[in-house]
């Protein structure tokens, strides 16, 4: 799918593009940045006034995606040191909304409304926001290590671990690649310099430091491959083989990271919660069972069990106003 272009601007630094992305319906925006809003890193991500922005690596260099959602898509401003990077700025930005999903496809939007309705235990939770997309990273390695980083601890004490791996380890913006419209400070460590990072200077257990070290190895020497396009059932059996990364864990990845139309965090408490508050099975081996109905699609009904808990990522993106999340 293309994109319109609304504005170009040749500044000193960046290459600035404003460009407006289409999904196809149904399409509902609703707790579209909700995820991001509340896991957001300070320094490589923020939400500024509804539009959720983050510093990126490409192959032409650093750049800035800002993206806001809107009732037919998003809006994006692609801030590029090269712009030959707009496509993949642009594919970065549908990614982490998941404005990809085309007819007759592995996420049609349609299908997935069909197979989740016929659930009438799901069905008036999907009837309410039809159209519920997944939101993802712009960047799945991120993604993996930032769940190693967030095994077992709040989502608070995830952040602190990865703003404090980011700020020792990540690349600094600045100069003709400062952040001209916000508070984005460096770009998140490649596979390579987290490879060379010693996971015992990382506030955490023993055994999850192991998970760390043995996560950024594959990473780097491509035992494990999370780039897009990459296999979500070869990728699960790369992660099976680290030590530390259970179902929990791999699902999250495969849905947060790879966007897996299918991939089912059954253990999830949030999930659970949201089952049994729904009169659906809430231990994960009944859950999976009744969830064999809503396949290939299980991941948009997870989505859709979470946006009825009463949680932050459920906020309205638009009530976080400048200064990125809290």
């Amino acid at each position: 799918m293309g994109w319109g272009r609304l504005a170009t601007v040749r500044p000193r630094a960046f290459h600035r593009v404003v460009v407006e992305l289409a999904a196809p319906a149904p399409y509902a925006p609703d707790a579209a940045l909700g995820h991001v809003v509340a896991t957001a890193v300070p320094g490589c991500e923020e939400v500024r006034d509804g539009t959720y922005r983050r510093s990126l690596r490409f192959a032409g260099g650093p750049a800035i995606i800002a993206v806001c959602p809107t009732t037919t898509g998003a809006r994006a401003t692609l801030l590029m040191a090269d712009p030959d990077d707009e496509p993949a700025a642009v594919a970065a930005c549908r990614r982490v909304l998941d404005l990809d999903g085309q007819p007759g496809g592995r996420a049609d939007p349609e299908a997935v409304v069909r197979r989740l309705g016929e659930d009438p235990l799901l069905r008036p939770v999907v009837e309410r926001h039809p159209g519920q997309r997944l939101p993802r990273s712009a960047d799945a390695e991120e993604l993996a290590v930032r769940a190693v980083l967030g095994q077992q601890v709040s989502t608070a004490a995830a952040r602190t671990l990865a703003v404090r791996l980011l700020l020792a380890n990540g690349t600094p913006l600045g100069g003709r690649y400062g952040d001209p419209d916000g508070g984005l400070t460096h770009l998140w460590p490649d596979v390579d310099r987290l490879a060379a990072v010693d996971a015992r200077t990382i506030a955490m257990p023993a055994s999850r430091q192991r998970t760390f070290t043995a996560l950024v190895a594959a990473l780097s020497d491509g035992r494990l491959r999370l780039r897009p396009g990459a296999d979500p059932a070869v990728a699960r059996a790369a992660l099976a083989a680290l030590p530390g990364v259970g179902p929990w864990t791999t699902e999250l990845i495969a849905l947060r990271g790879l966007g897996d139309p299918d991939a089912f965090p059954a253990s999830d408490l949030g999930v659970r919660r949201a089952a049994e508050r729904l009169g659906l099975p809430s231990t994960p081996a009944a859950l999976r069972r009744h969830a064999e109905r809503w396949r290939p699609y299980r991941a948009y009904a997870v989505q859709h069990l979470w946006s009825t808990l009463d949680h932050e990522v459920n906020r309205d993106w638009r009530l976080y106003g400048s200064g990125g999340a809290a």
